[in-house]
């Protein structure tokens, strides 16, 4: 029978593979180490599957609770590195680190004894977490201070919140960030719901822009706080079908009548379109932004020996129309070995409960299509060399205190003191015209075009030449932005951040718009 046919061949290759392993670990040239050659196997093996399907030894297990309960023991902050630098970029306040007096923009030199200005920001972290209630040495170099400082940090449980920040982004509009899945999220986003209603709300903004996903079941209780208690919000099918089920919500909705909008971009996967899917499906709330990323695939971890495990992707998900946003098809590939999206021309049609025609097969696609900023190449330059980052911290041992991060802005004269302060600073960079430009003069060169389009070529480039003066008045007001929004993060942290980006984002700005004009709201709604 078929059946047997396949036992057979997997006893088959498992012996050919044990054979094989025990071969090359005899007789290679080289001496080989077997958790090495054993684990390149395995994730080999794997990959071949799809990015989800994952094999977690022993002594990654930690890493992985952390990923899922959002839960280690450490000392409470972000740290990253910048011209060569390893440095603080956020320390969570409440925190060892916080509390302590770590600021952002120091830079590590030392944890305990050990030199790790040329370690990688991953080596750094493992050195910093550690048991709850163990000490930790911390030496930094601060930019006002001309000798390093040394503290010591006693690490405890650090528990880093779903919804880091809740506020308004108008009188009347409550907006809550939403930046995982893992344990608690939908007790989190309820009580933030509530809290604003209480202050306030009339309406609410949900982010889930960046939200990776997470735990499908706190993907149904956050769905579940604005949808009423037993409505489907999720079903899953695959190969072992006692597995197959549907999830409803469980619990008593916060509010299923307040006017909601769902932010969502190419970086929200997963329970973030699980959620974004349901709202829409049950026509309960406007997605703004873009097409979500497409991951319509559920993975359940298995106990493997050794105190390993394997998390193994083992259904579809499918949302309340029907449908399953899953955008590529990891079983086909393409002639170069990548993955084939699935074409337009086999999505399949569904319908919200008012009617409207929604997709399958490609993430989940907003109500309202808005761009977020695209910013000109000298602002880019600006960022990544880190020469922003790094006047916000000067001018932050300049000025003890601003005004509310909703209210500072960048003055005319402190922009002409940070041109100025630019002036023996490298920014340079290469506009995408400029590029183009390159290429074409090397390929004319290159199939001896070059007497007949030399001369258009060079007048092209001396036409769109960037001046570098000329951009920072140009861009004058995105710059300012940036800088405004870099400047607050200093003084109110994570918090500060959001909230000035509220007046230049125009993701948040298109919602804030959309919830004042409820004639458009419902007509998205397809509302009569």
């Amino acid at each position: 029978t078929v059946p047997n046919e396949r036992y057979f061949d997997i006893a088959r290759n498992l012996d050919i593979f044990a054979t094989l392993f025990k071969e090359v670990n005899s007789f290679y040239v080289d001496s080989i180490n077997p958790n090495d050659m054993m684990r390149t196997g395995i994730d080999a093996m794997l990959g071949s599957l799809d990015p989800y399907t994952n094999y977690i030894p022993e002594d990654e297990i930690e890493d992985y609770m952390t990923m899922t309960t959002n839960q280690y023991g450490g000392v409470g902050m972000l740290i990253g590195r910048s011209n060569d630098k390893n440095i603080v970029l956020m320390p969570y306040r409440g925190f060892p680190a916080f509390n302590s007096g770590l600021k952002i923009g120091d830079e590590l030199i030392k944890v305990d004894d050990l030199d790790v200005t040329r370690m990688t920001t991953s080596d750094i972290s493992r050195l910093l977490k550690g048991q709850s209630g163990t000490d930790v040495r911390v030496t930094i170099q601060r930019f006002n201070s001309k000798e390093p400082i040394e503290y010591t940090l006693k690490r405890e449980k650090i528990t880093i919140e779903n919804v880091p920040y809740y506020g308004f982004a108008s009188p009347e509009i409550g907006y809550l960030r939403l930046s995982d899945f893992t344990t608690s999220a939908g007790r989190e986003v309820s009580r933030a719901v509530e809290k604003l209603k209480a202050e306030g709300a009339k309406k609410i903004i949900l982010d889930l822009r960046d939200n990776p996903g997470g735990l499908l079941n706190e993907a149904v209780n956050v769905a579940n706080v604005f949808i009423s208690r037993g409505m489907d919000v999720v079903s899953t099918k695959g190969k072992v079908t006692e597995w197959n089920k549907t999830y409803k919500a469980l619990n008593n909705a916060v509010d299923t009548e307040i006017p909601l909008v769902v932010l969502t971009n190419n970086r929200s996967a997963s329970a973030s379109e699980i959620v974004s899917g349901t709202i829409q499906d049950y026509d309960r709330g406007i997605l703004v932004g873009k097409k979500t990323f497409g991951k319509g695939l559920v993975q359940t971890t298995r106990d493997l020996t050794y105190n390993s495990k394997l998390k193994v992707t083992t259904a579809k998900y499918y949302i309340p129309s029907g449908r399953c946003i899953q955008a590529i098809n990891y079983g086909e590939r393409n002639d170069d070995g990548s993955v084939k999206k699935i074409p337009d021309s086999l999505k399949v049609a569904f319908k919200t409960t008012n009617g409207r025609t929604v997709w399958d097969g490609g993430g989940v696609d907003p109500d309202l299509d808005v761009e977020r900023k695209i910013l000109a190449p000298i602002t880019i330059s600006l960022i990544s060399k880190g020469l922003i980052f790094n006047y916000a911290t000067e001018y932050f041992y300049r000025h003890e205190t601003i005004p509310p991060s909703k209210e500072f802005t960048v003055s005319d004269e402190e922009f002409e003191k940070f041109i100025a302060w630019l002036n023996d600073k490298d920014y340079d960079y290469t506009t995408k015209v400029e590029q183009t430009i390159e290429e074409l003069e090397r390929l004319s060169k290159e199939e001896r075009f070059n007497g007949e389009v030399g001369a258009e070529i060079l007048d092209l480039k001396a036409k769109v030449r960037h001046n570098k003066e000329n951009d920072l008045v140009k861009f004058r007001n995105e710059i300012r932005d940036i800088l405004e929004d870099e400047i607050v993060t200093r003084y109110y942290l994570s918090d500060g951040t959001i909230e000035s980006s509220f007046d230049d984002d125009p993701q948040i700005k298109a919602a804030v718009d959309i919830l004042n004009n409820q004639e458009k709201y419902d007509s998205l709604l397809a509302r009569n």
